[in-house]
């Protein structure tokens, strides 16, 4: 499976799926003006690599600076996917990194891990 992977623009993310190395990342600032355009193809990845289910820990390093209400949206719904995926049995870790002064972002990551009990869900202050 070939990785998945988008170059950062003004309001979106840099984005690297990698289902080699099973290491995913999303690291800016998500606030396209469609979401669900922007995120469609990201889910259609997502859902294949999910699909294969990897035996091997699988990780998510989220570092979002900014993101808007539809792009939330779009997070639980990847979340939901991840969280069914673990709770089908495979280890899945989110790291939701954000900075240590930035307490709207600390409370969006608590928000997301109190709705993914399956998923290791930690919260890393930078």
């Amino acid at each position: 499976m070939q990785p998945f992977v988008s170059a950062p623009t003004r309001s979106t993310p840099e984005i690297r799926f990698d289902a080699v190395s099973h290491q995913h990342r999303m690291k800016g600032e998500c606030y396209p003006e469609n979401a669900a355009a922007f995120f469609s193809p990201i889910f259609a990845w997502l859902r294949s690599y999910l699909a294969a289910k990897p035996t091997a820990p699988v990780t998510f390093d989220m570092e979002l600076v900014y993101f808007n209400s539809s792009s939330s949206k779009a997070l639980l719904d990847l979340f939901e996917m991840l969280e069914i995926a673990a709770a089908g049995g495979m280890r899945i870790t989110v790291n939701w990194r954000y900075d240590k002064d930035n307490d709207i972002a600390c409370e969006c990551g608590e928000e997301f891990a109190e709705d993914a009990k399956a998923l290791a869900f930690k919260l890393v202050a930078l």
